[in-house]
This record gives structure tokens, sequence and C-alpha cells, in this order.
């Protein structure tokens, strides 16, 4: 049991953890940005009366909500490799796993965020599209002018909620090699032969992280309901 809470390798290996989490963090900063601006697309997609647009954007939040989301990474490390080497005539010894990763993430939770986009966009009165069209706006000007703005200060709570979600997901990169804080942690656990402590260690500082931001999104929630 002394094993399991012999934490002090973690203070050793500290410089590999913190790079470790710099890589967890810039997977899901990325994947968080770039998630929302294709998810509001694909939204407004969805929400808009051409039929083309609507069935892209119904198929491509269905397919991605209908695979896991390690399958799904393990596509793109298979497939990014390949396009940006026939496209770019990137030499194979390039580490194109991070981007991997990015690409991966990036469009899986694009389809989630457009589930909480399209809510959010919903709850807006429809009279503000109404009298957006009064005013002599197209869809596309009325959604970023009008609707969007206010859907946001709405969604933020949730957006932020799935972006909790999306780091404790980036711990999945271990299955492309890449080395997130996890799986530093594990690393550091199987070289130093305290496998046990640093996954708990590990375990630990996921949950001091996202029970913070939590707190933190719960006190934001009830800010903006006042």
């Amino acid at each position: 049991m002394g094993e399991i809470f012999a934490w002090g390798g973690a203070i050793e290996a500290m410089p590999l953890l913190v790079k470790g989490m710099i890589t967890t963090l810039q997977v899901t900063a990325l994947a968080v940005i770039v998630g929302i601006v294709w998810g509001t697309l694909l939204a407004m997609m969805r929400l808009s009366g051409v039929t083309v647009l609507k069935w892209f954007a119904d198929l491509y939040v269905n397919v991605f909500r209908s695979i896991p989301l390690l399958m799904v990474l393990l596509w793109f490390f298979l497939i990014v490799p390949q396009v940006l080497r026939s496209l770019l005539d990137v030499p194979p010894t390039w580490d194109i796993r991070m981007v991997s990763a990015l690409v991966a993430f990036s469009l899986f939770e694009a389809a989630y965020y457009s589930e909480i986009i399209r809510a959010g966009i919903q709850s807006v009165s429809r009279g503000q599209m109404s009298a957006a069209f009064a005013l002599g706006m197209s869809y596309w000007q009325a959604m970023g002018l009008v609707v969007l703005p206010q859907a946001f200060r709405n969604m933020v709570p949730l957006l932020l909620t799935q972006g909790i979600i999306l780091f404790q997901d980036t711990s999945l990169v271990y299955a492309i090699a890449l080395s997130d804080f996890f799986g530093m942690a594990y690393q550091v656990g199987q070289r130093d032969g305290t496998l046990p402590a640093m996954i708990v260690f590990a375990g630990a500082v996921y949950f001091v992280i996202c029970f913070t931001v939590s707190m933190l999104v719960k006190r934001l929630q009830k800010r903006l309901a006042k």
C-alpha cells in the first residue's frame, strides 16, 4: 500500500510531466477552438433551409456521434500521414502524431459542439430572426450578428463542460504513442517501477483540475442566470 502513495518519483519527473501536460493542454485548447468554429457552421447548416447542407451536416454529426473516439483517433493516425505525405511531400521521418490527434479530436468534438450550439440557437426567440430579416439581413448575417451572440451567452457553461470532457478524453492519445500528461506518467511509472503510484498521481491531478474548473463553471452558470 505504501508503494501506491509513494509519489516522490513524480517530483523528480516533474519536467517530463509538465511537458506532457503542455501537450494535453495544446490538444484540448486547439480542439475546443476548432470544434466550436466547425460545430457552429454545422449547426447553422442543420438549421438552414438548404437541403444539401442540412443532409451533409446531419450525416456528419450522426456518423461521428456513432463511432468511438478511440477508433476515430486511430483512423486519423493512419490516414493523416498518408494525406500529408502525398499532398505536401512530407518525409516519412516527420512525427505527425500531434497533427493526427488535433485533426481527430477537432472533427470528433465538432459533432458534439454542433448539438450544443444548435440547442443554443433554438433557445433564442424566433422573433429575433424575423426582426433581422425585416432589417434586410440574409440568413447568415442574421445568425452571425443577432442570433449567435445571444445563443453563445446561454451556451457558455455547456461549452466549458464539454471542454472538461475533452480534456479527460485526451488521455486516449496513448493509442498513437503521443506523450500527453497521462502517457508521461505511465512511462515514468514503468521506468521507475512505481506504476501504481504514478497512475494514482495522474488521476489525482486530473481530478483536481476537472473539479476546480467544474466549480468555476457552476459559479459562471449562476451568474449568467441572474
